[in-house]
């Protein structure tokens, strides 16, 4: 029952860079603090907090980070993923968790609405996660490219939902001759076009802005990614978004469906099977779909040959399918 205590003490630490001070060699709660801002006594109870769990050791007073810490949390490791604290700890995620016994009984978030409360608009909510979960996307998004590029290269790519634009800034990078459409609102976009430029693909990277279920997709896409979209929405809703995605498509063309996907037990693998509760709690009709379930949604807007893929060491997988 006290589990948000260290998913609070971690935000903290993270937004004082209390990993990366101690990474640099700040080592002392007197030496954090004076880095940080903080106070020595509000250093050293959050530091000590954090070594009972773990994410900090501390020996003759002094401090130091685990493997695990140092590779993540420290803003000196290239794999850092601690901006995800501003989206996974932000208000409005935290706050879906705040009457889960409603959205067990509703069968689906019982606050939706309420993103924009205090301020906070459903489009600024996506551009933070767009660019507070870079970090831990895109090692999957590169994975993803990979698996998909052993089945075909592909020319024409369309991203739907794409976000911060990775997966299909990947499919970009393996493959010069790449032209990518990245399809989102328009200031997610934004972010999308600053990771393009960034990786060197921003002649090649096209914005397409708008709503998934609204914008004219064109034609002629011998790929269309869909990341970590479908869990949004129901079954019937999904069926009708992959039939116009189906129409997009050259004959033979592929679809690449990534997410956390559970076993048939819906209790394995651990991260993809917990991904379901978040659903249940942030938005009204979705879901962590197996892959039975995804192969049906398939089928019925008209795909074949739906093959699931694992994308090791990721906890996320892949479905490809042909129009």
């Amino acid at each position: 029952m006290n589990a948000y205590q260290v998913s609070m003490a971690l935000k903290g630490a993270l937004e004082l860079e209390v990993f990366t001070h101690i990474d640099e060699g700040a080592d002392t709660a007197e030496e954090i603090a004076k880095r940080s801002g903080a106070t020595r006594k509000g250093i050293r109870v959050v530091c000590d907090f954090l070594c009972i769990h773990g994410h900090i050791t501390k020996d003759a007073g002094r401090y130091k980070l685990p493997l695990n810490s140092k590779f993540f949390l420290s803003k000196r490791s290239p794999a850092y993923v601690g901006a995800a604290v501003n989206f996974l700890n932000h208000e409005w995620t935290v706050r879906n968790f705040a009457d889960v016994r409603g959205a067990m009984l509703r069968g689906g978030a019982t606050q939706l609405g309420s993103i924009a409360e205090g301020g906070i608009s459903d489009e600024s909510l996506w551009v933070e996660f767009a660019r507070s979960m870079t970090g831990i996307t895109g090692a999957i998004a590169g994975v993803a490219a990979r698996a998909v590029q052993q089945s075909g290269a592909a020319s024409i790519v369309l991203d739907i939902s794409a976000g911060h634009g990775l997966f299909g800034i990947e499919v970009a990078k393996l493959n010069p001759a790449a032209q990518v459409a990245g399809c989102d609102s328009p200031a997610v976009l934004q972010v999308a076009r600053e990771n393009a430029d960034r990786a060197g693909v921003g002649e090649r990277y096209h914005l397409l802005p708008g709503s998934a279920f609204e914008v004219n997709f064109g034609s002629g896409y011998d790929l269309v990614l869909v990341p970590n979209f479908l869990h949004h929405f129901d079954f019937e809703k999904n069926v009708q978004l992959l039939q116009k995605v189906r129409g997009a498509l050259v004959a033979d063309g592929r679809i690449a469906i990534v997410e956390f996907i559970p076993n048939e037990d819906r209790v394995s693998p651990p991260a993809a099977a917990a991904f379901g509760l978040m659903m249940l709690c942030a938005v009204p009709d979705g879901d962590a779909y197996t892959y039975s379930e995804l192969s049906a949604m398939l089928t019925d807007a008209g795909f074949r040959d739906a093959q699931l893929h694992d994308l090791p060491p990721t906890p996320e997988r892949l479905v490809i399918a042909r129009a």
